[in-house]
């Protein structure tokens, strides 16, 4: 079987300088670093969420697929937390998780592109796993053909190149979550390891669930003021939803199954604006969990049925939400969280 491994996507840019009604474009010398409305705009949009690889399961069985424009049209807002109206405005950062790996993303990046007018190219991603191996039977899916469409799990980050660049060093190595292996006696944590082999699933069907909880975080420069921006996606085990792990005899931070990882902590201490956006399968997770990176948590709705299980802390000032930072419309199983971060 051929080696999987993270890869940073770059979706293929186009080179392009669109002109207005036929003006000549200017001498280089002279050309602006960046459109005047982008300086201007000094918010950065933020959305968390998992899109679960794109289709939806039903409470009868069944499984719905939606479209990459129709997720992204259900999730994203205007400043008074409504969808589809003229004041959404392009988003800067897509947390998502539950992707299939770089195909996925990649397309779902570009659509992202389209959706605002963009050149293809103008979003990106980075995935942790560019073809992660299938796992799992059904996925709970009784049309066999969705169902496959669920068995490589990734997760990305898929980011504005218009509003941020980001340097190659600055991408993380992956982390893996931590998980209580069925039939471990818990011990307040002592059981707890981390979730990647030799302490994967036993059997050929699940051998490659861990890899759906691989996290990855990167840090990226906001082009117009040169701020810099840690974002990291995770996802933990359904697991930690009993009990929390974070790695070997680890609870995590606050007894809640969250750890970063040392390149990613390396990155987060570098950083002005902090993101963390996370499907935790754990509910209860305080606000104050991250405080000690001068992070808050957004958003107290519940997430996933009656369940809050997803998070998104922040550090920066972040406007206020009518709709509570969570995303009622999302056309997923998990409803999506947004920040607008002022810089």
């Amino acid at each position: 079987m051929p080696v999987r491994h993270r890869r940073f996507v770059q979706v293929t840019a186009v080179a392009a300088v669109l002109l207005a009604g036929g003006v000549a474009a200017p001498a280089a010398s002279s050309a602006a670093p960046a459109p005047a409305a982008a300086v201007a705009d000094r918010v950065l949009r933020v959305y968390n969420n998992n899109i679960e690889n794109l289709v939806t399961n039903n409470s009868d069985g069944s499984c719905t697929r939606i479209s990459g424009p129709d997720h992204l049209t259900s999730m994203l807002v205007d400043d008074a937390g409504r969808t589809g109206t003229s004041g959404v405005v392009a988003p800067d950062i897509l947390i998502v998780q539950q992707v299939r790996g770089t195909g996925q993303a990649s397309a779902y990046a570009d659509q992202l592109s389209a959706k605002f007018g963009y050149p293809a190219g103008t979003y990106k991603a980075i995935v942790v796993w560019d073809d992660p191996e299938p796992w799992g039977s059904t996925h709970r899916c009784d049309d066999q053909s969705l169902g496959d469409l669920k068995k490589k799990q990734t997760n990305a980050i898929v980011y504005n190149t218009q509003r941020l660049s980001l340097a190659s060093g600055d991408i993380s190595k992956y982390w893996s979550a931590g998980w209580l292996k069925p039939g471990t006696s818990y011990n307040n944590g002592a059981g707890c390891t981390l979730y990647k082999p030799p302490n994967n699933d036993d059997g050929s069907t699940n051998e490659w669930k861990w890899k759906r909880t691989s996290a990855i975080a990167a840090r990226f420069t906001i082009k117009a003021t040169g701020t810099s921006v840690f974002v990291a996606t995770m996802h933990l085990p359904q697991e930690n939803r009993q009990s929390a792990c974070a790695g070997d005899g680890d609870k995590g931070i606050g007894g809640t199954g969250i750890h970063l990882g040392a390149d990613a902590t390396t990155l987060l201490n570098a950083s002005t604006i902090r993101i963390v956006g996370i499907d935790a399968n754990r509910t209860g997770i305080p606000a104050s969990t991250l405080s000690a990176y001068g992070m808050t948590g957004y958003g107290t709705a519940a997430t996933n049925g009656s369940s809050k299980i997803d998070y998104l802390f922040v550090r920066g000032t972040v406007q206020p939400s009518p709709i509570g930072h969570t995303v009622p419309t999302t056309k997923s199983n998990h409803l999506a969280l947004y920040s607008f971060i002022a810089f």
